[in-house]
C-alpha cells in the first residue's frame, strides 16, 4: 500500500551528487531530530566514482554554510582552492594573445547604469570585463578573493571553489553520517519492487533486504538506474547543439611546491574542443573535452600532451578517457522518483554547471518536499518545468561561446568551429536573443525567471569578451526608468580604484591557502 505521508527518503548513489543532496535535505529538514524525515543513502561498493567536476559556482559557499560545514575544514580535506571565474584563451581567433575573462563579480554599478552602452560608445577597445570589474586583474595577478582575517564563507571578491571531487564526496559523507543523522547502507541494488500504482515501493539489496521509502532520489550517475532504466524516461540528446562527447583527464603535479595557484579555471580552445586547467593546492587538474565526430582519440591525446608539456608539466602522463552523451532527461521527477546529478543529464563542463545543477536540484527538492503523496505530482510538475528551463538556459549559454568564435583556417582544420556556427546547430531561443542583442545589450528583461542560471551580466561578459558588437547606429536610447550611460564613467573609475586597492591588500592564492591549512579562517 502506498504511504500517504512522506516519512522516508532514500538516495541511491553517493559521490558528490548523492552526498551533497543528502547534506542539503538533512540539514534543511532536521533529519537527526526525533520525528524528522528519515534520510538513507545507499551506495554500491561495486560502482566507482567518476570523480571529475572540480569547479563550483559561488553558490556553493551558501550551500556548505547552510549544511553546517566548516570552510576551513573543507579547504583542508578537499584539497580546495579559490575560483574567481573563468579565463578563455584562443576562443575568439585562435591567436596567442586572444583571451578574455568571465569573472564571478558583477560589473561595478550593475543595474544602476548602462555600462555596456557607455563602453560601446567609447569604442569598446579595452576589455569589457577589465573595464567594468576589478576581478580580472585579481586573476591575472594570482590574488586570493579574501584576507586571512576575513571570516569563513565571507568574501572581499566573489568566489567559488576548485576542489578534488573524490575527496569532496568523502568530506560530505563524513559530515552527513556524524552530524546530520543520515542513515547509510553500503550495498548494491539488485532489483526494484513497485506499488500497484507504479510508484517505487522498495529497492532490493544484497545485504540489507528491501529498502522501503516514500521518495527515491536517483543519484546513480549516467546509468540512471531508477529514472532512466526502471521508468524509461527518455533522454533528450543535445549532440546536434553541443558537439563534445568525450574527455581525457589527467592530474599533473606542480613543477615546484611554491608554484602559483591560478585564481580561475582556464579554458584553452583546441582544434576540436578545449582544454581545462584547474589549480588545486597539491596539483593541477587538466583535461581535454572534444568532439569524436571531428577528431580522433589519438589526436585529442596528443593535443593534451602538448598542452601539459608547454605549461610545465611532465612528458609522461596517462590520461583517463570519459565518454558521455550530452543532454538531459525529458522529466526529472517522475512519480516518486527524482533524478539529481548525472542521472538527470550531463553536458561539457565549460562553465562548471554540473555541481551547480546538483545544488539547485537539491535546494528545490528541499523547498518542494511534499508532505503527502497527493502533493507529489504537483511538486513534480513544478520541478520538471523549472529544470527543463534551466537545462535549456545552460545549453544556450555554453553554445554562445562557440557561436561567437571567429576561428577559421589553420585554427579550424577539422571544421569544428565552422560547424558550431552553422545555423542548424544554434537553438532558436539563442538565435532570437542574438538578433535582439545586435540592437542593444543583454538585460534582465531578456530572461524570465527570478532565479536565472546565468544572469544577463554573464552574457555581457562573454558577448563582449568574444568581440560581439551591436550594429553601428542601431543602439536604442534608454527608456524612462531604465539605467542609462550617464553615470557609467563613475562606476568605471570605481572599478579601477577597487582594482588598485585589492591588488595592494589581498594576498596571493597559495599564501592564503597555506595560512588556512595551518590556522584556519575566523568563524562567524
Amino acid at each position: 500500500m502506498v504511504s500517504t505521508t512522506t516519512r522516508h527518503v532514500v538516495i541511491v548513489g553517493g559521490g558528490s551528487a548523492g552526498w551533497l543532496t543528502a547534506a542539503v535535505l538533512a540539514s534543511g529538514l532536521q533529519s537527526q531530530e526525533a520525528g524528522g524525515l528519515r534520510i538513507t543513502l545507499i551506495e554500491s561498493p561495486d560502482v566507482p566514482i567518476i570523480g571529475v567536476g572540480e569547479g563550483t559556482w559561488p553558490t556553493m559557499r551558501d550551500t556548505l554554510r547552510a549544511a553546517g560545514l566548516s570552510e576551513s575544514a573543507f579547504f583542508r580535506e578537499c584539497d580546495a582552492a579559490f575560483k574567481q571565474g573563468s579565463r578563455f584563451d584562443r576562443w575568439v581567433t585562435g591567436g596567442d594573445e586572444d583571451h578574455y575573462f568571465h569573472p564571478f563579480a558583477l560589473p561595478q554599478g550593475w543595474g544602476d547604469a548602462d555600462l555596456a552602452g557607455r563602453w560601446l560608445a567609447q569604442g569598446g577597445d579595452a576589455p569589457f570585463a577589465g573595464t567594468a570589474s576589478f576581478q580580472p586583474q585579481l586573476c591575472l595577478h594570482g590574488r586570493a578573493p579574501k584576507q586571512a582575517q576575513t571570516p569563513e564563507f565571507a568574501a572581499v571578491a566573489n568566489y567559488g571553489y576548485h576542489l578534488d571531487a573524490g575527496k569532496f564526496g568523502q568530506f560530505l559523507k563524513k559530515h552527513c553520517l556524524e552530524r546530520l543523522g543520515v542513515h547509510y547502507a553500503p550495498d548494491h541494488v539488485t532489483g526494484i519492487r513497485s506499488h500497484d500504482n507504479g510508484d517505487i515501493a522498495a529497492l532490493h539489496t544484497r545485504a540489507h533486504g528491501d529498502l522501503e521509502a516514500d521518495l527515491f532520489v536517483d543519484c546513480t550517475g549516467m546509468q540512471s538506474l531508477l529514472l532512466g532504466q526502471h521508468y524509461g524516461v527518455p533522454f533528450i540528446a543535445q549532440r546536434g547543439v553541443l558537439f563534445n562527447d568525450s574527455a581525457l583527464a589527467v592530474q599533473v603535479p606542480y613543477a615546484h611546491e611554491i608554484a602559483p595557484i591560478a585564481s580561475q579555471t582556464t579554458s584553452t580552445a583546441q582544434h576540436a574542443g578545449w582544454i581545462w586547467d584547474i589549480g588545486l593546492p597539491t596539483r593541477r587538474g587538466i583535461g581535454h573535452v572534444y568532439s569524436s565526430a571531428h577528431t580522433t582519440d589519438e589526436q585529442a591525446e596528443q593535443a593534451l600532451r602538448d598542452y601539459v608539456r608547454a605549461s610545465g608539466g611532465p612528458e609522461d602522463i596517462t590520461p583517463r578517457k570519459l565518454s558521455f552523451e550530452p543532454g538531459y532527461r525529458e522529466r526529472f521527477w517522475h512519480r516518486n522518483c527524482v533524478a539529481i546529478g548525472l542521472s538527470a543529464g550531463f553536458i561539457e563542463p565549460l562553465e562548471a554547471s554540473a555541481l551547480a545543477m546538483v545544488e539547485l536540484s537539491a535546494a528545490m527538492l528541499l523547498e518542494e518536499m511534499p508532505v503527502t503523496r497527493a502533493q507529489m505530482d504537483i511538486c513534480a510538475e513544478r520541478f520538471n518545468t523549472t529544470f527543463t528551463y534551466r537545462w535549456e538556459r545552460v545549453i544556450d549559454f555554453l553554445k554562445l561561446h562557440y557561436v561567437l568564435s571567429r576561428r577559421e583556417g589553420g585554427a579550424d582544420p577539422y571544421g569544428y568551429w565552422r560547424d558550431n556556427r552553422s545555423g542548424e546547430s544554434i537553438p532558436g531561443r539563442l538565435a532570437d536573443l542574438l538578433a535582439l542583442w545586435t540592437h542593444r545589450p543583454p538585460s534582465r528583461q531578456d530572461f524570465g525567471r527570478h532565479m536565472e542560471v546565468f544572469p544577463a551580466a554573464s552574457y555581457q561578459y562573454v558577448l563582449y569578451g568574444m568581440g560581439f558588437r551591436p550594429e553601428p547606429g542601431l543602439a536604442r536610447r534608454a527608456r524612462p526608468g531604465e539605467p542609462d550611460a550617464a553615470n557609467a564613467d563613475a562606476f568605471f573609475r570605481q572599478a579601477r580604484e577597487l582594482t588598485e586597492r585589492m591588488l595592494a591588500g589581498l594576498p596571493d592564492n597559495r599564501g592564503l591557502l597555506a595560512h588556512i591549512a595551518r590556522h584556519g579562517l575566523p568563524r562567524h
